[in-house]
Parts: structure tokens; C-alpha cells; sequence
């Protein structure tokens, strides 16, 4: 009798543990799934503001460049041009980074949503690197014929130096921003804000759920 009643106790503290187990378990899901949308969320005012900025200083170097073609120097029509090839990719990808933030379910497997969040982590690394290859347009949009005399030898020597060190920081950067240096100062220096942490702490939560349903 005693033997059973010992069974009929352990049976139903084991009930109990898993009751209060599957508890736990949807709380912990709730709690995720709210951080996660937050984060997500905080995003998006930053990216539309991008996008709206993008478009404008797009369409204001269109319209200098096809107003000035044939007049202005090619050092201004290339550089300018360039700049705005690269700012309409990354127009295109913040754009892409909206839908993709949309279309995030968390009530998908969480492998599903783990991988939009890695999507957005390397979507937000590339663009980065891409964006600093304007660096050295900003030392040549200005160039012309007329400044390439001896007499402007001293200047030149300086423009060089500037042009080149811009090129070789951009060049830098873009080989070097990846997700391995996150935690280096200059890189928080660079990625600390709106349009990267939410990514990072987002893939935290979920990593932390994950590890906690396979213990």
C-alpha cells in the first residue's frame, strides 16, 4: 500500500513538473517572440528614413549629372554617376530588408526565422561594405583638366595623398567588415545603431531559446 501510494505521489509530481514545464516553455516563447518583434520593429523607421534620403540625393544626382553631361568634367559626371549606382543598390537592399522584416513569422519554425535574421545580418554587412567604396569619390567629383598644370604640382601631390588614402580605407573596410570583427571598437564604432544591433540582439534571443529546448 505504501508502495503504491509512493507510485501515486511520483506520478503526480512528475505531472506537475511537466505541467509547469510546458509553462515555462510558452512563457519563455511569448516573452521571445515580443523581444524579437520589438527589436525588428525598431528597425524600420531607420530603414524607411534611408530609403526616403536615398531616393532624394538619388534623384538630385541624376538630375546634375544628365543637366551637366557634355559640359562638366568626366571626373564629376564618373564619380557622380558611381554614386549613384551604389546608392540605388543600397536603396534596393534596404527596401529588400523591409519585406524581409515583414514577412518574419514567429510562429514559423524557429530554424525559418533564424535564417531571415542571418539574411538581414549579411545584407547589412554588404551593403556597409559597398557603401564605403564611395570614399574616394568624394576627393574626385570636384577634378578638372584645367587644375592638371605644373603649377599646381603642390596641390596635386596632395590630392593624390588624399584620393589614396580615401581608396585604400575604403578598400580596407570592405575586405574587414564581416561578422568575425563585431566585437572590435572600431567596428561597435561603425555598427552601433539602429540598422545593425536590433539584428544582432534579435539572433541572441533566438539562439538562447533554442539552447534552452534542446536542454
Amino acid at each position: 500500500m505504501e508502495d503504491n501510494e509512493l507510485k501515486v505521489l511520483w506520478a503526480s509530481y512528475n505531472e506537475k513538473v511537466d505541467k509547469s514545464l510546458q509553462i515555462s516553455q510558452k512563457l519563455l516563447d511569448n516573452s521571445s517572440d515580443l523581444r524579437v518583434k520589438t527589436l525588428l520593429n525598431s528597425m524600420k523607421p531607420t530603414k524607411i528614413a534611408l530609403v526616403i534620403v536615398g531616393l532624394v540625393w538619388v534623384f538630385f544626382i541624376d538630375s546634375l549629372v544628365i543637366d551637366t553631361f557634355g559640359e562638366a568634367s568626366l571626373f564629376f559626371t564618373i564619380s557622380a554617376g558611381l554614386q549613384s549606382v551604389i546608392s540605388k543598390i543600397a536603396i534596393g537592399v534596404y527596401i529588400y530588408q523591409l519585406v524581409l522584416i515583414n514577412q518574419i513569422d514567429l510562429t514559423q519554425p524557429l530554424v525559418s526565422t533564424q535564417e531571415k535574421l542571418s539574411t538581414l545580418k549579411a545584407t547589412s554587412l554588404g551593403i556597409a561594405r559597398v557603401l564605403f567604396l564611395q570614399l574616394p569619390l568624394w576627393s574626385t567629383f570636384y577634378l578638372h583638366d584645367a587644375l592638371f598644370v605644373r603649377e599646381n604640382l603642390l596641390w596635386l601631390g596632395f590630392q593624390l595623398t588624399i584620393t589614396a588614402d580615401l581608396t585604400w580605407l575604403a578598400v580596407w573596410l570592405f575586405f574587414n567588415i564581416k561578422y568575425e570583427n563585431r566585437h572590435k571598437k572600431w567596428f561597435k564604432w561603425l555598427f552601433d545603431g539602429k540598422d545593425w544591433t536590433p539584428v544582432i540582439q534579435s539572433m541572441e534571443v533566438l539562439a538562447e531559446l533554442k539552447e534552452f529546448k534542446k536542454n
